[in-house]
């Protein structure tokens, strides 16, 4: 999926957020500004397992995920797929490549890695169904 699209898949590995649409249970779309982990072809968003977008995608899996295009709107990547919160999850600070994307992250929000896995343990996998870039 991001073979034929390098600046994509550059992009996801760099930047450190994104904004996930989740659908409330009335049809409302909610965004949230998360980090994640492009997986292959899936995405990984650790959150807190209270969160909001948990309850909503246990309503409609199908999601929507943006990566922030440049000032003038000419680069754009949209993501549409299907997520899935995942049992017994690896923790976030025991994934290598998400802790190697966000050790500086974590501490500069005053967090060690262990406080934020206690903080963060929910996993959310989105299938990637669909790329929309230009």
């Amino acid at each position: 999926m991001f073979e034929n699209r390098p600046k994509i898949a550059a992009q996801m590995d760099g930047d450190l957020v994104g904004w996930l649409t989740t659908v409330t249970e009335s049809g409302q779309p909610q965004s949230s500004v998360v980090w994640f982990l492009r997986d292959d072809t899936d995405l990984l968003i650790y959150s807190k397992p209270d969160a909001t977008k948990l309850a909503n995608i246990a309503v409609n899996p199908r999601v929507a995920f943006n990566l922030r295009g440049d000032e003038l709107g000419d680069t754009m990547a949209t993501f549409e797929g299907t997520a899935q919160v995942v049992e017994s999850p690896t923790p976030p600070h025991r994934d290598p490549a998400y802790l190697d994307k966000y050790r500086g992250e974590i501490s500069r929000l005053g967090w060690v890695p262990d406080q934020f896995a206690d903080d963060y343990s929910a996993l959310i996998r989105i299938s990637i169904d669909r790329i929309r870039s230009w």
